[in-house]
């Protein structure tokens, strides 16, 4: 059997229109300095821009006449281009982590648990927490709630935390499944 690979499609670029390639009859002109000039034809504001060395850019093409800019093209791009990777860095991942109880847990391992779940936290990360219930464990599913819910008091408990429930307690078949945050 033949596998197919698809390409993703590449996020569209932001194109700008410049010089020739605006075909509108008239633009609305800004020069170099950032002030309005005003309607002119397009011939006219190429001309302009022309003598300053410099590109008519179509800033606003959906604006009727359309928003043209006396700029330099290169320098434009790159600008964006370093405005759209700084907001990118500055993008905080939030990572889901995941701590599973069980209904028989020991003392120990609860403790571990509740341990790995204020790391998580103080990371900034979101955490769920599940309990599986296998076999005859399933008629006890009340025991099951109740473990959930001490371990969320447990962590409400911690100072300097602020948790809330992104998601509250729910039960899907034998799995209780919850989702903390920690609000700061």
């Amino acid at each position: 059997m033949r596998i197919k690979f698809h390409r993703t499609e590449a996020k569209e670029k932001v194109f700008f229109k410049s010089n020739s390639q605006i075909k509108a009859p008239e633009v609305f002109l800004i020069d170099e300095t950032g002030e309005n000039v005003g309607v002119m034809p397009t011939s006219e504001a190429i001309a302009m821009a022309q003598d300053l060395e410099l590109d008519l850019v179509e800033v606003n093409p959906k604006a009727n006449p359309p928003v043209a800019k006396i700029v330099d093209l290169g320098q434009l791009k790159y600008e964006r281009e370093k405005k759209a990777h700084k907001q990118k860095m500055q993008q905080k991942k939030v990572e889901l982590k995941a701590v599973r109880l069980s209904f028989r847990i020991s003392e120990h391992d609860a403790e571990l648990r509740f341990n790995q779940s204020v790391k998580f936290l103080n990371k900034g990360d979101k955490l769920k927490v599940e309990l599986l219930l296998k076999g005859r464990e399933k008629q006890y599913p009340q025991k099951a709630a109740e473990i959930m819910n001490e371990f969320f008091n447990k962590l409400k408990a911690v100072p300097d935390f602020n948790i809330e429930a992104e998601q509250p307690l729910t039960k899907q078949g034998g799995r209780f499944s919850m989702i903390l945050i920690n609000k700061k």
